[in-house]
């Protein structure tokens, strides 16, 4: 099980096993947590956190992707 450094909106830090993550950013209880994969902090309610919607505006990734559009067609 992996760990994850987070840091609580009374401005304490901890380190909790990662399954807690998606409910301590869903019950608002951290600030912020750390992205190992990027290496650095990420704040809750500006940065862009897995499963909270969004718009995205870059190119289209799925154009040409027969599996997709095999999937539409089906």
């Amino acid at each position: 099980m992996r760990h994850i450094d987070v840091q609580y909106q009374n401005n304490n830090y901890d380190i909790v096993p990662d399954l807690m993550l998606d409910e301590l950013i869903s019950s608002l209880k951290i600030k912020q947590f750390y992205r190992f994969s990027e290496e650095r902090w990420v704040t809750v309610g500006s940065d862009r956190i897995r499963g909270t919607g969004g718009s995205y505006s870059g190119p289209e990734r799925r154009v040409g992707d027969s599996f997709s559009e095999k999937r539409m067609h089906a």
